[in-house]
């Protein structure tokens, strides 16, 4: 497995010269640690993206006939979390009145806030130890839900706050949305090619 490229460059950016440099460069996958380090990533499989997208399209339709659904984002979008650093899960989620206490502004770039819930599905590029480590990452900057699907070991992981990571060791599951999306479920084995 691959590890993404990582340009050692510690704070010489700021965030504004950040995403400016994300802006000029969007052709690239970019992404940022807590140390100001830039990562370079490849783009997602076609078969990856294409679960991730219907994940996206399952949570979006389900969100739909909701009160308040909060802001569901897909792989595009970047996230400045607490400790600093830029992440793009390939699906992410936040609730309606974290997203509206942001400024327009703040909602126009890499929004300073950390989804309640994510999904990272592993590319068969990837790193399944970097994306854990992303995944903790999540989890200690506010994240209330997040799944990892490794569609090449037939694994998922469902990590919560607080709570021991959660080893499914097969893809023929329904993956519950609690307790951020009480009677949310996903039948995994069926959008799984």
């Amino acid at each position: 497995m691959d590890t993404p490229v990582t340009f050692i460059v510690g704070d010489i950016m700021s965030e504004d010269e950040f995403f400016r440099f994300c802006q000029m460069n969007d052709t690239l996958n970019l992404e940022r640690d807590s140390d100001g380090n830039i990562i370079f990533m490849s783009p997602a499989g076609s078969l990856s993206e294409n679960l991730s997208s219907k994940i996206l399209i399952a949570l979006g339709l389900w969100l739909g006939q909701r009160e308040n659904p909060g802001i569901v984002f897909g792989s595009s979008a970047g996230f400045t979390l607490p400790n600093g650093a830029v992440r793009s899960p390939d699906v992410a989620w936040v609730n309606s009145g974290s997203w509206a206490a942001l400024s327009a502004a703040d909602q126009e770039r890499f929004a300073p806030v950390c989804p309640d819930f994510v999904v990272e599905v592993r590319s068969k590029t990837d790193s399944i130890i970097y994306l854990q480590n992303k995944m903790q990452e999540y989890m200690a900057n506010g994240c209330r839900l997040g799944w990892l699907i490794d569609r090449y070991a037939r694994k998922v992981y469902v990590y919560e706050p607080g709570k021991s990571i959660v080893e499914h060791l097969s893809l023929d599951i329904q993956l519950s949305g609690e307790p951020v999306f009480p009677g949310f479920e996903l039948n995994l084995a069926k959008i799984v090619q």
